[in-house]
């Protein structure tokens, strides 16, 4: 039976869809009922990761540390992991007190042609004897050739695993399995997948992931998650469960837990939207919905032109600052004004 590690990401992720703003009591609450359920490991920190917080993409509620500490208290099987961006993350500032706060597991993430960016974060990490992954966000953006280019890269600095992020929900099964099968065919370490919904095929991908050979799959309590949110937790575990795979989770506690996550960390369940239709159809980020939506409605444009030339522009996280320029310039070419 083969066996798939299941990476919970409702405590990351899941800050998008409320704006940076989980509590240190919504952490405790779902990181003891992923716990019970057996999680391998949970992922805790602003959306963005730690050192994110910012007025750029957002503020948390609670720092990196509150936040940190509070999901150790609570995590006594599954592992403490975080998720990092070099640029908004700095290793002696805030990779090294994470680490010194109980962090067990590390991925580090960069733009999926920008894997030298991770070299020095990875290093730190494998340095420190910790488990260390790499991430690479919007993976759609590159071919597969250059994917694996880049997964060997961060290979070569020490990663124990790559995971593609669908960072803007724009696969489709087939495009998931050909690009997974040829980075588990060239690396010498796991291959994991990290899915969005946009398109109504997060669960579809996330199988179609395992079926090609990832061995890490990823998830959040109810899909909770940027834009349409990620691949439903319960409902990967359920269905790679009864596809013969192994995952050693608990389905009765994941379901317990995903309750929980719906009654004390959502304002609503995640859900498909037109506008995140068309955030998975241009190709941007799914954290993007939010701010397009405000900022088209000021300058009085149509939010779906804004995706699109938003992924014509292959606009990236951290640009967020190009929504108000490619507003402004539909704006002004429709000779528009801001109301």
């Amino acid at each position: 039976m083969s066996k798939i590690l299941i990476h919970d990401v409702t405590l990351r992720d899941g800050n998008h869809a409320i704006s940076h703003k989980m509590t240190a009591h919504q952490i405790a609450v779902y990181a003891s009922a992923a716990n019970a359920a057996g999680i391998p490991t949970v992922e805790v920190g602003h959306g963005n990761g730690i050192g994110a917080s910012s007025l750029q993409v957002g503020e948390s509620a609670i720092d990196d540390e509150a936040m940190l500490r509070e999901a150790k208290k609570n995590l006594t099987r599954s592992k403490l992991a975080v998720h990092v961006i070099p640029g908004f993350a700095t290793i002696n500032k805030d990779l090294k007190k994470a680490l010194d706060l109980g962090v067990d597991v590390v991925r580090v993430a960069a733009h999926c042609t920008e894997a030298d960016l991770t070299q020095r974060h990875i290093n730190f990490v494998r340095d420190r004897g910790k488990e260390v992954y790499g991430v690479l966000m919007m993976s759609h953006m590159a071919s597969k050739e250059t994917l694996v280019e880049e997964a060997q890269k961060m290979e070569s600095y020490g990663a124990e695993g790559v995971i593609i992020f669908d960072s803007a929900g724009a696969y489709v099964p087939d495009e998931v399995s050909e690009r997974i099968s040829l980075l588990a065919g060239s690396l010498n370490i796991p291959v994991g997948f990290h899915a969005h919904n946009n398109l109504g095929l997060a669960i579809a991908n996330s199988i179609a992931a395992a079926q090609a050979g990832a061995t890490i799959i990823d998830g959040s309590a109810r899909g909770f998650g940027a834009g349409a949110g990620n691949a439903q937790i319960e409902a990967v575990v359920a269905v790679l469960e009864k596809l013969g795979y192994s995952t050693g989770i608990d389905l009765y506690k994941i379901l317990d837990a995903s309750e929980i996550a719906e009654t004390d960390l959502m304002k609503e369940i995640p859900r498909i939207r037109s506008l995140s239709i068309i955030s998975g159809l241009s190709g941007v980020f799914s954290a993007f919905s939010k701010p397009v939506e405000r900022i088209s409605k000021e300058y009085n444009v149509d939010p779906r032109d804004v995706f699109f030339e938003l992924g014509r522009r292959q606009v990236v996280a951290g640009q967020e600052d190009m929504i108000i320029e490619v507003a402004s310039e539909l704006s002004a070419k429709r000779g528009g004004q801001k109301p």
